[in-house]
């Protein structure tokens, strides 16, 4: 039996605008931008949980939105496809096109983090503990964008949630694994938040699960540069796993 011809996958189909009148809304900057806002949400209902300023964690979202926009565009700019840019700069900024580095987002995001807490003399692993409890969420829904317009298209299978392309091949869809391992780890979360956890247990948590998910998923990427045989999402992860380990002895000692 060919890929081609496993009838239980999923079928392709695609969604990339809304148009309502004159207005033309980009699904993936749509969902994306839902991500945040729930997140952010979920992130306050823990602030307020641990007797935190929950007004603090909405505000920091504004920013870190607008930073991870920043640095997961330019993320996705310097590492994935710079001859591309260079020939055409103004497609940098068609950031509704797709197109966003993750880490680059988490990165910017983080730094962002970090003077924002201090500016408000606030302790910075604890406000970033329960921001990070959020970021799940965000991602299951902002990652629904990404397989709506399958810009994460992945190697061949027969694995029952392939999606068969337009070309008639089933392939792993990263949007739509990386929006369930999303969903996968909000469950956890929901779970760890039955009991009172130290600081640092989601930031642990969270880079550890994601960094070695991700690590292992890019090796059903198709389109992805690679240096020295490995995406740069998964160096990153890499970095990712070892600072959520560092996090979690730091949690444990404490």
């Amino acid at each position: 039996m060919s890929l081609r011809d496993v009838q239980d996958m999923i079928p392709y189909f695609e969604w990339t605008t809304i148009a309502i009148g004159p207005l033309t809304i980009y699904v993936w900057g749509l969902f994306v931008a839902l991500g945040f806002i729930a997140g952010s949400l979920v992130a306050g209902w823990m602030a307020r949980k641990r007797g935190q300023d929950s007004k603090v964690i909405y505000d920091f979202t504004a920013w870190a939105m607008v930073a991870g926009l920043v640095g997961g565009r330019l993320g996705h700019v310097l590492l994935y496809d710079p001859a591309y840019y260079m020939e055409n700069p103004i497609k940098i900024f068609s950031i509704w096109e797709g197109g966003l580095s993750v880490f680059g987002g988490f990165i910017a995001a983080a730094i962002v983090g970090v003077i924002y807490f201090k500016t408000k003399k606030l302790n910075v692993w604890a406000y970033a503990d329960s921001a990070i409890f959020g970021l799940p969420v965000g991602l299951f829904i902002g990652r629904i964008g990404c397989f709506l317009i399958h810009d994460h298209p992945g190697t061949a299978t027969n694995f029952i949630l392939g999606v068969e392309y337009p070309d008639q091949i089933v392939r792993h869809d990263h949007g739509l694994y990386l929006s369930l391992n999303g969903l996968a780890l909000a469950l956890v979360f929901l779970w760890l938040s039955r009991k009172k956890q130290p600081i640092g247990v989601y930031l642990a948590v969270f880079s550890i699960w994601y960094g070695v998910v991700r690590f292992m998923l890019d090796f059903l990427r198709t389109i992805d540069v690679k240096y020295f045989s490995l995406t740069p999402a998964q160096y990153l992860s890499v970095a990712l796993v070892v600072f959520g380990v560092w996090m979690a002895i730091k949690t444990k000692k404490k």
